[in-house]
């Protein structure tokens, strides 16, 4: 009988450690094929849904448990700040990271100015916002891409900020699957992805770092996996890693399809 053998890489967060992890990744590409995105389809569709069910690495980790809505603060925008501040220092290298996350809230602004902000958007919230909040939101953006950009330089190979997430739509299911990711790692055909969290990890991170990775891996036009993906809590000092290998990507199926059951037996009993 064959057994499955995932991986979970727990460091410090250290450069050393750091490094061993990224030279360490796995080589060798593994496929999502045609047919493996068929029976995750299939497997989705078999789970009712009364609406468009979006699951990530956090409603994995939460068991599917109802998650309060979501509302912008200086906290929940600073990612967004922060990772396009350090975006916009790489194309202008004489930039400050302050000065590139004022640029970045002014562009943000004047997109709310200009009328082409989405009521909900971080553009309308921020235009709705009085100063005190805007200087709460500039400190804590600041701090993210401080943090973001100490840990870019200790990696050993060149990266790049994520544009976006990675966004997976399931064919037919009415689901939406993202990973968030926010360094990335190339080294020829092969890349490895860095996303980093607040907090500390929980015991559930092993099956939300996996979610990531299967989500990254079909997000991808080839449907090739990165070598690794890692996860990094610099509050905890803390990194954990998966490989990008088929029984991790498989694992990672799993525990998607298993939050979306989750999900409809809490709105069954919340029904009764």
């Amino acid at each position: 009988m064959a057994t499955n053998v995932t991986t979970l890489h727990h460091r410090r967060l250290t450069s050393e450690q750091l490094h061993d992890l990224v030279h360490s990744a796995p080589g060798g590409p593994v496929q999502l094929t045609d047919d493996h995105r068929k029976s995750l389809t299939s497997r989705f569709r078999g789970v009712a849904s009364p609406g468009h069910r979006r699951l990530d690495a956090w409603s994995v980790e939460q068991a599917g448990r109802g998650a309060s809505t979501f509302r912008w603060s200086p906290a929940t925008s600073r990612r967004v700040l922060g990772n396009g501040a350090l975006r916009r220092m790489k194309g202008q290298r004489s930039l400050s990271i302050i000065d590139a996350v004022r640029d970045e809230l002014a562009d943000q602004l004047l997109r709310a100015a200009s009328g082409y902000a989405r009521g909900g958007s971080l553009a309308y919230w921020l235009a709705s916002s009085p100063h005190p909040v805007l200087g709460l939101v500039t400190a804590e953006a600041v701090t993210w891409a401080t943090q973001l950009h100490e840990i870019a330089q200790a990696l050993p190979l060149p990266c790049t900020v994520a544009t976006a997430d990675a966004y997976y739509d399931v064919a037919t299911a009415r689901t939406t699957l993202r990973a968030r990711r926010d360094l990335l790692l190339t080294q020829g055909d092969e890349r490895i992805v860095v996303r980093v969290r607040a907090g500390t990890p929980g015991k559930s991170a092993g099956p939300g770092l996996r979610a990531d990775l299967t989500i990254e891996t079909l997000a991808h036009h080839d449907g090739i996996a990165p070598a690794r993906f890692i996860g990094l809590w610099p509050e905890a000092g803390v990194c954990l890693s998966v490989d990008g290998t088929m029984d991790d990507l498989r694992s990672g199926a799993r525990a998607l399809v298993r939050t979306a059951v989750a999900q409809q037996r809490q709105r069954t009993l919340l029904a009764a």
